[in-house]
C-alpha cells in the first residue's frame, strides 16, 4: 500500500526514487511495480495536466436519460459518447437518469456546439440536465488506501 501512495500521487518517481522512500532494494521494487502493472492494479501511468493552463475553462455535469435503456440504446449512447475528448467521465447510473458525464471545454459555446453537434443527435438521448461546475472545491486521482 506504501508503494501504491507513492506512485499514485509521484507517478514520475523512477524505482530506485521509490525504493529509497521505501527503504527496499531498486531490484525488489522495481519487480513489485512490474507486478502490480501485469496483474492490472496499476492501469497506467500519466501526466495531470493543468486545465486552465490549457485553455479548458469549463467544467460541466451532464445527467443524460435515454428514451429507452435497453441493452441496444445503452450500447449505441456508450459508443458515440466513449471517443469524444471532451468527456472525461461517463457513468452508468441507478435512478432517474442514465449516464453521468464530466465534459471539460474551453468555454460555453465549446460546450453548446458539442451538445448540438453531437450528444443531442445520439438517437436514443431522450433529456439532458448539464450543469455548470463554478468552484474546484477538491480535485483528485488518488484512491483512498487506508
Amino acid at each position: 500500500m506504501k508503494l501504491l501512495g507513492i506512485l499514485q500521487t509521484e507517478g514520475a518517481l523512477s524505482a530506485a526514487e521509490v525504493a529509497a522512500r521505501l527503504r527496499q532494494s531498486t531490484t525488489t521494487c522495481w519487480r513489485r511495480i512490474q507486478q502490480l502493472e501485469q496483474t492490472g492494479v496499476i492501469r497506467r501511468r500519466v501526466a495531470l495536466l493543468d486545465r486552465s493552463a490549457l485553455g479548458l475553462d469549463v467544467t460541466i455535469f451532464a445527467h443524460v436519460k435515454l428514451a429507452t435503456t435497453g441493452r441496444d440504446a445503452i450500447a449505441t449512447f456508450e459508443e458515440a459518447i466513449r471517443d469524444r475528448s471532451e468527456v472525461l467521465e461517463c457513468y452508468t447510473l441507478t435512478g432517474e437518469w442514465d449516464f453521468l458525464l464530466k465534459i471539460v471545454t474551453k468555454n460555453i459555446k465549446a460546450f453548446e456546439a458539442f451538445y448540438l453537434d453531437h450528444l443531442s443527435r445520439i438517437p436514443c438521448v431522450q433529456s439532458v440536465n448539464s450543469s455548470v461546475a463554478v468552484t474546484v472545491i477538491k480535485e483528485s486521482t488518488a484512491l483512498p488506501l487506508s
